[in-house]
């Protein structure tokens, strides 16, 4: 099953969410895993703008990238509704467990030489390649 990979647009995506997170971490000595400034952005009143600005930010950067149109495949629809929901749980239930996301980890806690992000991403990055296996040659092709 062919994907479609980019490597300009992917490198360019990268390094702006690299510089993001130096931004965030130069400026206010935060880091930018998602789920735990959406988390913090909902339970806590104290200092919630400038994650809530920072969540918008991203909101609003992928909307100018889909209006200008710069060939963005349209997003895939033909995925059973059941697998989504369970994916979405499974990803968030790991979010917790994990306490982080990937980004939190693979992005921020890498640059600061953390072990536990490490260990977070190893981990991270082999339930990816075996959930890529099982679903495209052991189901047979739902991916």
């Amino acid at each position: 099953m062919p994907t479609s990979f980019t490597p300009l647009t992917a490198l360019a995506g990268g390094a702006l969410i690299g510089l993001a997170a130096t931004v965030l971490y130069a400026a206010l000595g935060r880091i930018a895993g998602i789920s735990g400034l959406l988390n913090q952005a909902l339970e806590q009143a104290a200092d919630r703008g400038w994650r809530i600005a920072f969540l918008l930010s991203m909101i609003i950067g992928a909307a100018l990238w889909f209006a200008l149109g710069h060939g963005v495949p349209s997003p895939r629809n033909d995925f059973p509704l059941p697998w989504l929901l369970a994916a979405g749980l499974l990803v968030g239930f790991g979010t917790r467990l994990g306490n982080g996301c990937t980004s939190g980890h693979g992005i921020c806690g890498l640059a600061r030489l953390s072990r536990r992000s490490l260990v977070a991403v190893v981990v991270f990055m082999a339930c990816a390649m075996l959930t890529v296996f099982v679903l495209r040659h052991a189901v047979g092709g739902i991916a």
